[in-house]
């Protein structure tokens, strides 16, 4: 998949600025919608507030600040998003109830809403429907990521695009830290939620970092139908496409992170069984620092499943690692595989594969067809000196 702007869809204007850990982005698509958010109990002003206007299945833009969450700043912190809202239907010339409106940054500060109202009133113009302004916009809600996170799926007759932001506090109970995902094909209200809330559910909610989930978390879903109905199936096909696209960014963009781990559990009971295991194992701290210190250590790997919920039984399971290109088999079965004592070498070569970027995790619990994929990442040093001193 080609990483392109979310301009590429038809009805779509973007634009952004980055000044400092301060930006903004500002997006225009008029259509209908649909929007996931966090379940976290404390929740960020903005994403009150879209939970209260929800209701319309419409949107026409949305504006998303970076720098500052706007958590826990009570009435004030809800005017403040009520404000963002104001202001950019006066950009784009529409009524505020009709606007997404996000924040992401540090939590517990009151909103600097003086910066938000300048630097959207010095974007407003420059909304266009080339690259570089759906880059703009995509590199505005940065905060620790290291780069822009996008993704587009063209297929024949309409196109699926859409820009996110994670880094970390990343383990979704909906969906990603913030995402912004548009199509030109014509789909109702009520298919564009039934279709966000699985295709969330197969990506981003199965992406963890370091297990915290967000307070921000926000997945906003606009069609602007330009060009006209399409077949269900194909439109959700696009849509998981380019979310499951995201969602791996993140994971591979994860704070502090040395590689990308992929965890692939087959042979489950059922598909929630599968990434309910596959998310234990890939959030797992041990399994973790252990990838991080490239040692073999499958025990981890099979402990973790163990606490996940989903019963199975340990003698049936398979567990392998892979770099996609060699693969080393742990234990089959229930029977240890990687012992020097059975099998002299393998403990060698896992590790020795490991020293990759990229990881494959393969837990086979010989149960049933029932299959499910979690991304995430290894945790380092660089992890706890980036979130150690986040405020200072």
């Amino acid at each position: 998949m080609k990483l392109k702007s979310i301009c590429e869809v038809e009805g779509v204007e973007a634009a952004g600025i980055k000044e400092g850990k301060y930006g903004l982005a500002l997006i225009k698509a008029s259509g209908n919608a649909a929007a996931v958010f966090t379940r976290n109990r404390v929740m960020a002003e903005p994403v009150r507030l879209m939970l209260n206007r929800q209701d319309s299945g419409r949107l026409d833009g949305v504006i998303v600040n970076s720098g500052n969450a706007n958590v826990f700043t009570g009435e004030q912190g809800y005017r403040d998003a009520e404000r963002m809202a104001e202001i950019a239907a006066e950009a784009l010339g529409t009524s505020p109830e009709l606007i997404g409106v996000a924040s992401t940054g540090v939590i517990g500060r009151y909103l600097h809403i003086d910066i938000i109202e300048d630097q959207c009133n010095r974007i407003k113009d420059s909304l266009a429907s080339d690259e570089k302004s759906g880059d703009d916009a995509a590199a505005a809600i940065m905060t620790t990521d290291l780069y822009p996170k996008q993704a587009i799926s063209k297929r024949k007759g309409f196109t699926v695009a859409g820009i996110t932001k994670g880094s970390g506090m990343i383990a979704p109970n909906m969906g990603t830290m913030l995402g912004f995902i548009y199509t030109d094909a014509e789909v109702s209200p009520d298919d564009l939620k039934k279709a966000l809330l699985l295709a969330t559910e197969r990506s981003f909610n199965r992406v963890v970092v370091d297990g915290d989930t967000s307070t921000n978390d926000c997945v906003f879903l606009t069609a602007t139908g330009l060009k006209g109905k399409q077949n269900f199936d194909e439109f959700y096909s696009a849509l998981e496409e380019v979310c499951i696209s995201l969602a791996k960014q993140i994971a591979e963009d994860g704070e502090g992170a040395t590689k990308f781990v992929e965890v692939s559990v087959t042979g489950a009971k059922s598909e929630d069984d599968a990434a309910v295991i596959a998310k234990t194992i890939v959030g797992s701290s041990l399994v973790k620092t252990a990838i991080y210190g490239e040692d073999p250590n499958w025990g981890r790997i099979i402990a973790a499943a163990g606490r996940a919920g989903p019963e199975f039984d340990p003698l049936k399971t398979s567990i392998s690692i892979s770099s996609g290109e060699k693969t080393v088999i742990l234990e089959e079965k229930g029977v240890i595989k990687a012992d020097d004592k059975v099998n002299p070498g393998a403990l060698a070569a896992a590790k020795e594969l490991m020293k990759g970027k990229n990881l494959k995790i393969l837990f086979d619990l010989g149960d049933a067809d029932f299959k499910a994929t979690a991304w995430g990442c290894d945790l380092t040093e660089k992890y706890v000196e980036i979130n150690g001193k986040y405020t200072t």
